[in-house]
């Protein structure tokens, strides 16, 4: 079976199902089955709809060295913390990527 369209709410060909399911729809598919001689209209739906908080970002080791004053500060001030043990600055993966800090990333 291929799905030879995929169309939002409100696009030409869904205005039936628009009046059905309101805004609890969010795609409609028409699949067709060669064999069969047969196409399928499907939609997705949304069911229920509940709060819910992201998990934190995990933190990575990243390397900056002593004389590096201004990066050091730019890695404290995005919420990294010292870990004297590794020697190594501890900040989220997504506050690394904003500063440009992937190729410093430490392996664990």
């Amino acid at each position: 079976m291929e799905a030879r369209a995929t169309m939002r709410p409100g696009q030409k060909g869904t205005r039936k199902l628009v009046a059905r399911f309101g805004d609890r729809l969010l795609f409609v598919r028409y699949r067709y089955d060669r064999k069969l001689k047969k196409r399928f209209t499907t939609v997705e739906l949304i069911v229920e709809e509940a709060d819910w908080t992201p998990p934190p970002p995990p933190l990575v080791r990243v390397k900056v060295e002593y004389w590096e004053v201004p990066l050091r500060r730019e890695v404290k001030a995005a919420g990294g913390r010292w870990d004297p043990k590794g020697c190594v600055w501890l900040l989220p993966l997504d506050r690394a990527q904003e500063l440009g800090l992937e190729r410093r990333i430490c392996p664990v």
